[in-house]
């Protein structure tokens, strides 16, 4: 005789289970055809990189959240983290450092023993872009993950968005009204119990054409800091 326990009763009788967040999209997404047929191109080229949708790195219990706009082709494409194996990290990791949010010495590799404290990063499209361009349909596609993401984090208190697309696909995430919330560089932005603050993306082109410089960076950082306590 099958004996059926008082929690499957219970479960059985009442509300159905919410499903669980999917947080990352699979190995072989086939939401964005554009991305997936380039991504399968680099897979063809470059066999040993990581060539799939990058997930989010760091503690899901953080109370910081970064958000960039992709994997970059040559460094998160390739290493499968977040910012690792492109200029861009080089700056993101040291500063996180300098701040107490992470932890460890940044190698550019998955494997440096680099840990975030308090913190998290993801990005707004997990795949990689051509030319590092998303198009706008694949961010607004992508946006659920990103969603899921931030749902995950229950004590999530700061987000940083690295440029104007992370920033408005976080705004939508949020739902905070562009004209309400305008992207600029040092700017911060309430949405109930948690604060958007912006950036310039941490790009090569950013920091040497001295559009963002690394001061300008980290007191972004420093004013996160001193906010979070």
């Amino acid at each position: 005789m099958t004996t059926i326990s008082t929690t499957e009763k219970n479960r059985a009788n009442g509300p159905p289970l919410p499903a669980p967040l999917v947080t990352e999209p699979d190995r072989n997404c086939p939401l964005c055809p554009r991305l997936a047929s380039f991504r399968e191109a680099a897979r063809v080229r470059e066999p040993d990189w990581f060539n799939s949708p990058v997930p989010s790195f760091g503690d899901p219990d953080g109370r910081l959240l970064i958000v960039g706009l992709a994997p970059g082709l040559q460094g998160a494409n390739r290493t499968g983290r977040p910012f690792t194996g492109d200029f861009a990290g080089d700056l993101l990791y040291a500063t996180l450092i300098e701040y107490g949010f992470a932890r460890g010495i940044y190698h550019a590799r998955p494997d440096d023993g680099l840990t975030l404290v308090d913190c998290r990063i993801s990005n707004a499209v997990r795949c990689v872009p051509p030319q590092n361009k998303p198009l706008p349909v694949e961010i607004n596609t992508c946006r659920q993950f990103l969603s899921a993401t931030l749902a995950s984090m229950p004590k999530l208190r700061a987000i940083v968005a690295l440029g104007r697309v992370a920033h408005e696909s976080a705004l939508k995430t949020l739902s905070l009204r562009s004209a309400a919330a305008p992207f600029a560089h040092g700017a911060i932005h309430q949405a109930g119990a948690q604060k958007l603050y912006d950036s310039y993306h941490c790009s090569r082109y950013n920091t040497n054409t001295r559009v963002l410089t690394p001061e300008m960076f980290r007191s972004v950082f420093a004013k996160v800091k001193a906010d979070l306590g």
